[in-house]
């Protein structure tokens, strides 16, 4: 998807009233600001990479709402989602007849990255993750195994979020486990 938003898009703040909907997506465009995911994991740090892990993340909070039957959440989220990219493709100055353009091609990606990590998380052997982690967000569809530091987090991130309770993710009362897992000296 090569749109040239400026990365404030994606680490910028919009203010706002801190409803839980907002709160929950706060959590994700925090955690996919994490300097360790650019630095040691190897995600571009480019606004198409930065924009494709905030999706990563989005569908990591998105599969747990769908476990925990919260659809009006998760479409909310969804909403919150697209009216943040709308807004911010209007601020840049994008005319208002390029806007939905822009939010179908937007719309496509997530749902083609969506499906592929869908059907990758399936994939016990974990090589699914890593093609499609490379495909969508490293943008090396050839080499999976530069995906591999980035689909060990991911997993670690899905299965942390399977034990966050509806209350508390419904009070955006969770986080993402660190991008690089700390290790113990000796």
């Amino acid at each position: 998807m090569p749109v040239n938003w400026p990365l404030n898009w994606i680490f910028g703040s919009r203010g706002g009233s801190g409803g839980t909907i907002e709160a929950i997506y706060g959590v994700i465009v925090a955690q996919a600001r994490q300097p360790a995911f650019y630095l040691n994991l190897g995600v571009p740090d480019t606004v198409e990479g930065r924009f494709d892990l905030l999706i990563v993340h989005l569908w990591l909070v998105l599969r747990r709402m769908k476990a925990l039957e919260m659809v009006e959440a998760s479409q909310q989220l969804f909403d919150y989602f697209c009216n943040d990219i709308d807004a911010n493709l209007r601020e840049m100055g994008v005319g208002d007849l390029t806007v939905p353009k822009t939010m179908k091609s937007v719309g496509e990606a997530f749902y083609g990255r969506v499906h592929a990590y869908d059907a990758a998380w399936e994939d016990a052997s974990g090589a699914g993750l890593r093609v499609a982690l490379a495909r969508n967000v490293m943008n090396k569809p050839m080499e999976p195994a530069v995906a591999a530091g980035l689909a060990s987090y991911v997993r670690r991130a899905g299965a942390s979020l399977d034990k966050v309770e509806k209350a508390a993710l419904e009070a955006a009362r969770f986080q993402f486990p660190e991008a690089m897992p700390s290790q113990d000296t000796p």
